[in-house]
Formats: structure tokens, sequence, C-alpha cells
């Protein structure tokens, strides 16, 4: 492993495409083992790398790395990077519940060919600044040839980045990006972080907020990342196309579209709520667009309100149309 991170935050740009992780039936059972559909796995891969996605993210909350067993895990990303073949960047889940855990598995990631980390921080109980800091940083020292990319999920991690956080994360040479709420969620707060990180880390807005943070801030947001290309990436890709082109009218468009195609996934238009149940609805927004075949949800989130599955169903449906046109 080289003593610095191959990628900086240059590297990232595009659609960060973030991947589910396929199921074997009866992997929603507490007895099941090996639950990774590794065939299912390799095509939906493939197909989205072929399709011109530009960097891969695994293992975040509903590509369910807090609910597989690290062999499944490994296996996993084996097969992503394997399949992957270093066509493009692919940064592996790694999140455990202490740091020294974290560094363990992502020496192990990485010397599977993982071209950096996808980070959240242990949950058990919130970290302060100081903490979060340190947390990164003790990866980076530990595994320095791996890039990472924060997770700031306030809902996941309890509580968010600060500003000042941000500006301590921006001197770790190794953390190219973080994966953030974006400027429709957090407001005021995205414009603080991305002035903390001084274009040193790319602050990835999500991509139904992208065509609207691109416009404003054009040299600061080059990349956006998506769950919903599991789905199929077509519309994203073609939102890429025209915010990279500045064809902001496009743009808007396009994210029209998949603001329109997406609502029915919060349960009475309630982010806070969808965040409950996040792993069945997207469960089931996949299995309803039929890009690939995601298998049930893995042991304990594995029941969810009805009505809130078939929101999920719908935004599926929805998608296949899009992806569809786009197509």
């Amino acid at each position: 492993m080289t003593a610095t991170p191959s990628l900086t935050a240059d590297d990232i740009r595009g659609l960060v495409a973030i991947l589910p992780t396929p199921a074997l039936p009866g992997a929603d059972r507490w007895d099941a083992r090996d639950t990774v559909d590794l065939a299912e796995t390799e095509r939906l891969t493939n197909a989205m790398v072929e399709a011109g996605v530009d960097v891969l993210l695994t293992n975040g909350t509903f590509g369910e790395g807090a609910s597989l067993t690290f062999a499944e895990i490994l296996a996993f990303n084996d097969t992503v990077l394997r399949t992957v073949r270093g066509r493009v960047p692919v940064f592996t889940g790694a999140t455990t519940l202490n740091t020294r855990d974290t560094i363990d598995r992502g020496r192990e990631l990485g010397q599977l060919g993982a071209d950096g980390l996808f980070l959240g921080r242990p949950m058990w109980v919130a970290l302060d600044d100081t903490q979060i800091v340190a947390y990164h940083q003790s990866i980076a020292e530990a595994l320095p040839g791996l890039a990472q990319v924060a997770y700031d999920n306030p809902n996941a991690f309890k509580g968010k980045i600060s500003p000042l956080a941000y500006a301590e994360l921006a001197r770790i040479p190794q953390i190219v990006a973080a994966k953030h709420m974006g400027l429709s969620l957090m407001g005021d707060r995205y414009v603080q972080d991305l002035n903390a990180v001084d274009g040193r880390i790319r602050l990835l807005p999500h991509a139904g907020d992208w065509a609207h943070t691109a416009h404003r801030f054009p040299d600061q947001t080059p990349a956006c990342w998506s769950g919903d290309a599991a789905c199929g990436p077509a519309p994203l890709l073609r939102l890429r196309d025209a915010v990279l082109a500045k064809d902001w009218e496009r743009a808007a468009r396009i994210n029209d579209a998949i603001a329109r195609a997406t609502e029915s996934l919060f349960p009475g238009g309630s982010f806070e709520e969808f965040s409950k149940y996040n792993i069945q609805i997207d469960r089931a927004e996949f299995a309803a667009a039929g890009y690939f075949t995601p298998g049930p949800a893995r042991p304990p989130y594995t029941s969810c309100p009805q009505p809130y599955l078939d929101g999920g169903s719908e935004a599926g449906r929805r998608w296949a149309e899009l992806q569809h046109t786009y197509a």
C-alpha cells in the first residue's frame, strides 16, 4: 500500500453511485448465512460501470453495512472489485462501532483492491468534533494509501459534522469527499460546510438536489451521490451531462422529473420517517424498478408499515419509466 492515496478530490467528479447488496432468498432469517447474491452483484456492478457511472460506494445504510456479517462484506466487495477491474474508483464501506475494528476491516478491504473507504463513524455514543477528527485521522495514519469518503448522515450517526470539524478534516489528505445531506435539507449548513472545506473535499449533494446546488456553486460541486442509480442510472447520467455542461435549464428539467419519480419514497413527505425504514423502503423501490433483483432485507431491518413499502414500490415503477425514457 502506498504512503499516500492515489485519489484526490479532483478525481471525484460526476455520478457517485451507491450499490445495494443483493440478497439470496431466505436472507431475512436470523439463521441465514452467506446471504449475498454474488451473481446478481456481478451483474448489477457491471451494468452500472458499463452505463457510465463515475464512482462506486458500497455498504452504506441501504447497502446494509450494519446487518451483513464481515464474511459477507468481504465476499460482496471482492465480487464488486473483481467486476470493476479498476474501471472506476470504488470506496468500500468499512464502518464499525469502534476505530480499531474499522481499521482492521479497512485493511482487509484494501487488500482486496479498494481505492478507498466509505466511512461512517461509531454511533453507539455520539462523537464530538475532536473525536470525529481523531477517528478519521487515525484511519488515515493506519491506512495512508486508502482515500476516504466521510458519511455525514445526522440520522444514522447521532449528529451533524460541524463546519469546524470539516475544516480540520479537509487538512487530512486521505479525505477526498463527504456524502452530505445537501442544500435542500441542510440549507445554510451546507454553505457553511462548503466554505469550511475550501475546495479540498468534495461535499456531495444528493442527485435530487444537484442541479440547484451546482447552479449556485458550479466549481465546488462537480459530483453528486445517488442510491436511486440502482433503479437504473440513465436519468442520473443525463443529469450529470447537463450539470457538467452547465446547461442549467436541461438540468432543472431532469431534476424535476427525478423529484416527481421519488416523491412517494417519503411517507407523508417526511425524510425523518423515511429514515426509520429506508433499508426496507429502498428495497421495495429497487424491486419495482426491475433493474436488478434485490432480494429480502436482512434482520433486524425486515418489517415496515405496508403503506411505506407501497410508496417505495410506486417510486420504483416511476423510476423504471424514467430509465426507459432517458436510456
